[in-house]
């Protein structure tokens, strides 16, 4: 994953909302690289990323909101190369 670019847009985090009974993570960051882990995960013909912070003594997860597939994969792209934060 590539380090927070001058400029990156910022997503809109909210907390888990844990609305859907079946997810399924599409692919995802590395959990041993750092601290943020992150995850592109489908669920009703949507997607949505969740990022899970290890810093505190517990995991504190966040979501964005559900989102058509090429504007979450859109997201998720800008994510990984430091775009978006």
């Amino acid at each position: 994953m590539a380090l927070e670019q001058p400029g990156h847009v910022a997503i809109r985090w909210m907390r888990e909302t844990q609305r859907s009974v079946s997810v399924r993570v599409v692919t995802h960051t590395c959990d041993d690289c750092s601290p943020l882990a992150y995850e592109l995960c489908a669920s009703s013909g949507l997607l949505f990323i969740r990022r899970t912070d290890h810093t505190a003594k517990r995991p504190e997860i966040m979501e964005t909101e559900r989102l058509r597939d090429a504007r979450a994969r859109r997201i998720w792209l800008n994510l990984l190369l430091g775009r978006a934060r």
